[in-house]
C-alpha cells in the first residue's frame, strides 16, 4: 500500500518548519504535526536570529518575517556581585536580528504550507508506528498515519524518540535550563535607555557572578515594544531542584547592574524550557535510522559560544542538511538514510559550527569565568582609572598583581584555553 505521506515531520519549531518547507518546494507531500494550537505557542519569549541561514531558504524574509529590531549594538558584560566590567560596541559585523517566536514560528510555517506541506496543529503524535525495525510513521489519536521518512523536530525533551529507543535521555551535563521574561516597555523609553536609533536594536549578554560560583549566562534582547530577558544555567548546576531554578531570573533582575535596564517594564508572559548546550561531543551516536531522522534540539544542535548562543541559526542549517537528506532518500536510487545524513551533515556549514566549538562545553564550565574573571576585570579597570596623589603603577605591574591576587597560574591557563576556543 502507497504511504500517506513522503515525509512527516513532528515539530513545527524553527528547524521542522523549515526542512517541511524544503521538502514542499521539492515536490514531496510533506505533514507538519505541531502539538500546540499554532507554532510557536509553545515558545516564549524571543531570540536573536542571525539572518544568513535563513537567506539561504526564504530571500525575501528581511521583508517578508515578522522581525522586530535590527541588532546595531552589542554589549557583554562581566558581572561580579555588585557591578560589572562591559565590553560595549555599536558597529556588528553580524546582520542579526530580534524575533519573537510566538510570531516568527507561525509565519515561518505559514511559508511551509505555502509550498505545499500539510499543518497539523493541535495534535500530539502519541507514539512512533514501526513496520519490522523501520520507522513507517506515526500514531495519531488512535490512527496511523504513514511516511516513507519521519523527522523528529521535536526539541530538546525529545520525548518520541527516547521512548522508541532512538535516542537516549541527554546526559545533565549536556543540557541546560533557560528561563525567559518578556518584559513591556515604551519604546521611547527602550531607545533612550539603550541608546538606540528608530528601529535599531540591543544584544547584551551577561557571565560572571550571576549564580554565585556556579556556572550560567544571562541576555536581553530589545524588540519593538518589549525586551526579552533571560538566564541560561547548566542542569548540572541546578542540583537543589526547582526551587533554586525559580530564584535564578529574580536574581538577575535585581543585580545592581541589570536593575536599572529592566525599571519600569512590565512583565507578560514566563516561562522555561531546556537548552542543549553539549555540543558536537553530546550528539547522540544514531542520528538517523530506517524511516527516521533528528533535527534541530532533538539532534543537539545549539551552541553556547560564551559570547553568544546560537540556536535558531543553526536549526536552519540543520533542515537544510536533512532536507537534502530525505530528498536525495526518497527521489534517488535506493540508499541508506543514515549514511546519506551522515553525508548531508559533515558536508555543511553546520558540522563546521560544531566542530569550531566543540571544546566549549568544558571550557564554559571553569569556575574562573564566574568567580576570578570578573573580580580581576573589576580590580585593573578600577586602579586604571584612579586619579589621586599616587603615581599609579605601570600596566603590566596591576595585571600582575591583580593576577596573583585571582589566582594566575589557574587564570592564565583559563585564559590561553579561552583565546584557543574564542
Amino acid at each position: 500500500m502507497a504511504d500517506d505521506y513522503d515525509v512527516i515531520i513532528i515539530g513545527a519549531g524553527v528547524a521542522g518548519s523549515a526542512c517541511a518547507l524544503l521538502c514542499a518546494r521539492a515536490g514531496l507531500s510533506v505533514l507538519l504535526i505541531e502539538r500546540g494550537e499554532q507554532p510557536g505557542s509553545k515558545n516564549l519569549s524571543g531570540g536573536r536570529l542571525y539572518g544568513y541561514a535563513l537567506a539561504d531558504i526564504v530571500p525575501d524574509f528581511q521583508t517578508s518575517a515578522p522581525l522586530e529590531r535590527h541588532i546595531t549594538r552589542e554589549n557583554f558584560s562581566l558581572l561580579t556581585a555588585d557591578g560589572d566590567t562591559t565590553l560595549s560596541g555599536n558597529h556588528p559585523v553580524n546582520e542579526s536580528w530580534s524575533v519573537l517566536r510566538a510570531r516568527f514560528d507561525p509565519w515561518l510555517a505559514a511559508r511551509a504550507e505555502a509550498a505545499g506541506a500539510q499543518l497539523l496543529c493541535g495534535v500530539t503524535a502519541e507514539r512512533l508506528h514501526q513496520q519490522g525495525a523501520r520507522i513507517a510513521g506515526v500514531v495519531c489519536e488512535g490512527e496511523a498515519l504513514t511516511a516513507r521518512v519521519v523527522v523528529l523536530a521535536e526539541g530538546a525533551n525529545s520525548e518520541l524518540a527516547e521512548r522508541s529507543g532512538l535516542r537516549p535521555a541527554p546526559a545533565l551535563e549536556s543540557m541546560a535550563l533557560g528561563i525567559k521574561e518578556t518584559l513591556a516597555l515604551d519604546p521611547a523609553l527602550m531607545q533612550a535607555r539603550f541608546r538606540l536609533e528608530e528601529n535599531g536594536g540591543l544584544a547584551w549578554l551577561f557571565s560572571g557572578h550571576l549564580f554565585g560560583s556556579q556556572p550560567g549566562g544571562a541576555f536581553l534582547y530589545t524588540n519593538r515594544h518589549t525586551l526579552s530577558l533571560g538566564v541560561v544555567a547548566p542542569l548540572s548546576s541546578l542540583r537543589d531542584g526547582p526551587a533554586a531554578a525559580a530564584t535564578l531570573l529574580g536574581a538577575l533582575k535585581n543585580h545592581p547592574s541589570v536593575r536599572p535596564l529592566v525599571h519600569g517594564a512590565e512583565t507578560l508572559e514566563y516561562g522555561a524550557h531546556l537548552v542543549p548546550e553539549g555540543g558536537l561531543h553530546a550528539l547522540p551516536a544514531r542520528r538517523a535510522g530506517a524511516g527516521w531522522l533528528l533535527i534541530g534540539d532533538a539532534l543537539g544542535t545549539c551552541i553556547n559560544t560564551g559570547l553568544t548562543v546560537r540556536g535558531m541559526d543553526m536549526a536552519l542549517l540543520n533542515a537544510q542538511a536533512a532536507a537534502e537528506t530525505v530528498i536525495a532518500h526518497i527521489r534517488g536510487p535506493a540508499s541508506s538514510l543514515p549514511a546519506l545524513y551522515a553525508s548531508a551533515l559533515e558536508g555543511s556549514p553546520l558540522w563546521q559550527q560544531l566542530r569550531r566549538y566543540r571544546h566549549h562545553p568544558a571550557l564554559l564550565q571553569s569556575s574562573v569565568w564566574y568567580q576570578q574573571a570578573p573580580v580581576f576585570c573589576r580590580d585593573v579597570l578600577a586602579e586604571m582609572s584612579r586619579a589621586d596623589a599616587q603615581v599609579s603603577p605601570s600596566l603590566w605591574r596591576t595585571l600582575l598583581r591583580h593576577g596573583h591576587r585571582a589566582g594566575l597560574r589557574r587564570l592564565s591557563a583559563t585564559l590561553l584555553r579561552s583565546l584557543k576556543c574564542l
